[in-house]
């Protein structure tokens, strides 16, 4: 049962509804917001405060078979770092991949209440889903690997467009998923045909299929606007961490036209230079594209120094990383879906291309002329963890530590960017768009980030601090769904968010050519391969924008 709340004294940033540092008094019933309440209510005096919407992750690795896997990896990290229980938490282990309890618990100490992991295989639908609901407090959903999957690029080359179209909702449906991630769009098959294979420019055909990335970005792009996903398709570029694949990154964007699309990472997307040579930074070209289109979001992907471990679906970038790293690695074919590389990982602030990473990362940020559309992520834990984001938060907004934290790097790499010259300090209004009001509005998620009528009641209160920092480390109260779960710095209560889903339409007329396929190539029965609702828990399907078409 939530509680019914009163919040006073506080001063609210809601850039949703044009909110900037204004005093206000909130009120929480039913885990809403509303505009009053009769009956009596907590009160909570939040004078010296900041108060924000609860904060929300677009883009990062929380649950499911591949982060399992990096925690197994990395046994001596979790014994450095373990997380006690308390009457209201139960223990987990930290490190840079937490557990799934960790995991709800910190992103909650730090004002986060949902987080969308963005990468699964269909296969492992199954297994996120029941990880998601052990993680508490935060509300969370995933995304769906289909950029490399073996049935789709057959009826792409096979111009089967509208099965194509029905084939997409089958699997979002039998996954509960939230919308189509593509990592490598076209590179995977030939990678695991012939080994170093890959596919390095949006027109080249692979070898397998004959089709290019460009066409099957374009298909995914037509079926999300065809069903009105809330969210566009979350596109991990072709190249990434090449030098030279600002061009790659500058065509996938051109692919959209003026459609909805949504680059992740996008730091590791920014590089200039030739293939085989060090990069040079290419945040201008970047940002300049973004400021100019509005149908384009990313999140950033910010490198942060020290320790990190590298996740993704990219296997033909996980097979060159460990060639970098010399240390244990873990490559691995997901049937007819997609690959999978993880490898732990530490940047350096005096190596090269490190400190690069991490100086066009903050380029991208502060030559943003639109903070509701360049998204606060570091990719977690590819370019650090999410426990990384108050300092982060801290470089936007203090231009001084800035100067101090780029003197400490590598200087080779700080004269091919432009970012001493950057002299812009992020305010509290635009934090609260890069980690609140912008993600959400990215999601289509209409009840989050913000604090009007009607929307959840997810809301952080932090003690206003000059060290901004300190202030977003440890918010004093924190609020999910009208629940206190944080109450002067303490776990009060636990929580179990919901699921986050879409369900668009689909001809069912689809189904028995993916059975025929399955039954030729995949390893477990087409019967045991759909997740049951069942496994749903706590839920709620986020409405399309239109119907399908």
């Amino acid at each position: 049962m939530s509680d019914t709340i009163c919040i006073i004294n506080g001063s609210v940033y809601d850039p949703a509804n044009n909110i900037a540092g204004e005093i206000r008094t909130l009120y929480v019933r039913d885990g809403r917001m509303v505009d009053a309440v009769s009956e009596p209510a907590r009160t909570l005096d939040a004078q010296g405060m900041v108060i924000m919407p609860g904060g929300v992750d677009i883009h990062c690795h929380i649950a499911g078979p591949k982060v399992n896997l990096a925690r197994k990896l990395q046994p001596e990290d979790h014994r450095r770092d373990p997380h006690p229980g308390t009457i209201f938490t139960r223990s987990g282990s930290g490190g840079v991949v937490p557990s799934t309890f960790a995991t709800g618990y910190r992103y909650a100490t730090l004002g986060y209440t949902t987080a969308m992991e963005a990468a699964v295989t269909p296969i492992g639908a199954r297994h996120t889903l029941e990880e998601l609901h052990d993680t508490p407090i935060i509300d969370k959903g995933f995304y769906i690997l289909l950029g490399n999957n073996i049935y789709l690029q057959q009826l792409l080359k096979e111009g089967r467009k509208e099965e194509f179209h029905h084939a997409v909702g089958w699997w979002i449906n039998s996954t509960k998923s939230f919308t189509t991630k593509l990592v490598n769009p076209g590179g995977d098959e030939p990678w695991k045909g012939r080994r170093n294979s890959n596919v390095s420019d949006l027109d080249e055909k692979n070898e397998v299929f004959g089709i290019t990335p460009r066409e099957i970005i374009s298909a995914f792009i037509d079926v999300a606007d065809a069903y009105g996903f809330p969210h566009p398709p979350h596109v991990h570029c072709n190249n990434l961490g090449h030098s030279g694949n600002v061009r790659t990154t500058l065509e996938t964007m051109k692919t959209a036209g003026d459609r909805r699309l949504h680059l992740a990472h996008i730091q590791f997307h920014s590089y200039s230079g030739e293939p085989g040579q060090n990069p040079g930074s290419a945040a201008r070209d970047i940002i300049d594209y973004v400021n100019a289109h509005p149908n384009i979001t990313c999140d950033v992907g910010q490198v942060m120094f020290g320790k990190s471990t590298i996740m993704t679906a990219d296997a033909p970038l996980a097979y060159m990383l460990r060639g970098i790293k010399k240390a244990k690695w873990i490559n691995a074919d997901t049937e007819c879906e997609s690959g999978c590389g993880i490898l732990p990982f530490s940047y350096q602030e005096k190596i090269y291309v490190h400190a690069l990473q991490w100086a066009i990362g903050l380029e991208l940020f502060l030559m943003s002329q639109d903070p509701w559309r360049v998204i606060l992520s570091t990719d977690h834990p590819n370019g650090g963890s999410f426990q990384s984001y108050p300092k982060l938060i801290r470089l936007l907004m203090d231009r001084e530590f800035r100067r101090q934290e780029i003197a400490k790097v590598n200087k080779r790499a700080i004269g091919k960017t432009v970012l001493p010259d950057l002299d812009r300090e992020y305010n509290l209004n635009e934090i609260a768009i890069i980690t609140r009001a912008g993600p959400a509005r990215a999601l289509g998620l209409t009840n989050k980030g913000h604090l009007g009528a009607g929307a959840d009641a997810d809301i952080t209160v932090y003690d206003e601090n000059p060290d901004r920092e300190l202030m977003f480390s440890a918010p004093r109260y924190v609020i999910k769904s009208g629940n206190l779960i944080i109450d002067n710095h303490e776990f009060c209560a636990d929580f179990s968010g919901r699921t986050l889903h879409i369900a668009p339409a689909y001809d069912e007329s689809i189904v028995p050519s993916v059975r025929t396929f399955f039954e030729s190539y995949y390893s477990i029965e087409f019967d045991n391969y759909a997740v049951d609702d069942s496994y749903l828990h706590e839920h709620e399907v986020i409405p399309l924008s239109r119907a399908a078409t």
